[in-house]
């Protein structure tokens, strides 16, 4: 699920402001008038590999009860009980009032994670009497301009943080159900799998293809391990879809998708590997899902061995990002490879929990910069100075150079092959984000 961060705080101070510039659009209306905003507003935004959940809130005031001042007051601090992390946000130009030290006392007992922004400062000045808001007890301030950019960066570096432990607490649960989709163009036996997975009948199955409109999910158990199975309705390309009902099938495909941690991708070996095939892979990957490609029919396959290598090595070309997708023949009617299938399928929900230390981590990348060194920018040489592990689900890596903007792609690239040759990752999507600066943890105590 997305990391859901509501900003909340009294009234103007520039909550709506800060939502635009997290979700990357003008999502809510802004104005120097207080009030502008009374609903809860939610948008979807991106920060470093990971999605988020964004929540603006009406201002923080007293109120008379059963007043739409209330109401609003009421919406916020429902906000503010159901976030992953608050942003609670002051007005540094005011500094802080007595309502912000009221609401700072319920954000305390009521909030599972707080994080303070001292808001407007956009002076040095400002920003050094930031230092008034250690008196809410929500922990060190940090001084943000939302209106013009300023220390962005640092509750972005919040934010990626607070994924990690999710992530890293969902990882380590052994009784959270592994979900995995099944996923792939109509007709291509993705419910026959399902059956044959469940050992009952299930599904409806029949040489019509269409049949399965909705995505639905079972809860079944492989080898001792919970698994929620999900069987989707086919995608077709998007010129294709010309009624109602197949457009809401590709809406809940989609949704399964952005909810799964594996998906299974049915290919139909009777057929060429099509670019609709493709497509569907490259979906999964950009979501930042694992992936496992089942190539069913594998009993109608005349010439197993050059069909198989041709299939990885198409895979390989067109999905560079998620180099090394295990290719698992089978027969979805009669269940002939499906027991490698589910153990593919735990490999890569493996690799993709993976989370490699940051020692081992620099010791590696010393040596890939000693054999082959990154090209200069701008006729200076480019120094990588650190790297770490900032996510996982998928592995995700923030990489520290003098002049970020110099890496050419294809040196990325090489980076992500390496890693995936030396740490055991492949057939998962990596990120890897590149940011200017040296070691952020020089300095600090070790752990």
């Amino acid at each position: 699920m997305p990391l859901r961060v509501a900003i909340v705080g009294r009234p103007n101070v520039g909550k709506s402001t800060l939502f635009n510039r997290l979700a990357g659009r003008r999502a809510a209306l802004v104005d120097p008038m207080p009030g502008m905003t009374r609903d809860l507003h939610v948008s979807s935004g991106q920060v470093g590999a990971g999605d988020i959940q964004i929540v603006d809130t009406p201002g923080l005031e007293e109120a008379a009860a059963d007043t739409l001042a209330a109401r609003m007051t009421r919406a916020s601090e429902q906000a503010l009980a159901e976030a992953d992390l608050v942003l609670f946000m002051i007005d540094g130009r005011d500094g802080v009032t007595p309502v912000d030290r009221a609401y700072a006392r319920l954000a305390r007992v009521h909030a599972r994670d707080v994080t303070l922004l001292v808001n407007k400062c956009d002076s040095p000045a400002l920003a050094a009497q930031a230092v008034e808001g250690f008196e809410l007890g929500l922990g060190e301030p940090i001084p943000v301009s939302a209106e013009h950019g300023l220390g962005i960066g640092d509750i972005e570096a919040v934010i990626a943080a607070r994924q990690s432990e999710e992530a890293e607490g969902d990882a380590a649960d052994p009784d959270r159900p592994v979900s995995i989709a099944i996923v792939g163009r109509p007709n291509s036996g993705k419910s026959t799998l399902t059956n044959r997975l469940l050992g009952e009948e299930r599904m409806l199955t029949g040489p019509e293809p269409g049949i399965t409109r909705d995505a639905l999910g079972h809860a079944w158990t492989w080898r001792g391990r919970r698994v929620e199975l999900v069987d989707t309705a086919g995608l077709r390309r998007s010129s294709r879809v010309d009624s109602r009902p197949e457009a809401a099938s590709a809406g809940a495909t989609r949704r399964a998708l952005r909810f799964a941690e594996v998906a299974v991708l049915m290919l139909d070996c009777s057929e060429a590997l099509v670019d609709q095939d493709l497509a569907i892979a490259a979906e999964v990957v950009q979501e930042g899902r694992a992936l496992v490609v089942a190539a069913n029919k594998w009993d109608e396959v005349r010439q197993p061995g050059p069909v198989r290598r041709a299939l990885a090595q198409r895979l390989d070309e067109t999905l560079p990002q998620a180099r090394g997708v295990p290719c698992v023949p089978l027969s979805a009617l009669t269940g002939h490879g499906t027991s490698r299938l589910m153990e593919a399928v735990f490999t890569v929900h493996r690799r993709w929990n993976r989370r490699v230390p940051t020692p081992a981590l620099n010791r590696w990348l010393r040596d890939q910069v000693d054999a082959h060194a990154p090209p200069r920018a701008g006729g200076r040489a480019q120094r990588l100075r650190f790297m770490t592990q900032v996510n996982v689900r998928p592995p995700s890596f923030a990489l520290f150079a003098n002049h970020p903007g110099g890496l050419p792609r294809s040196y990325l690239r090489y980076l992500a092959n390496g890693l995936r040759d030396t740490f055991d990752l492949d057939g998962v999507p990596l990120r890897i984000m590149v940011r200017k600066g040296g070691n952020p943890y020089a300095g600090r105590a070790a752990d």
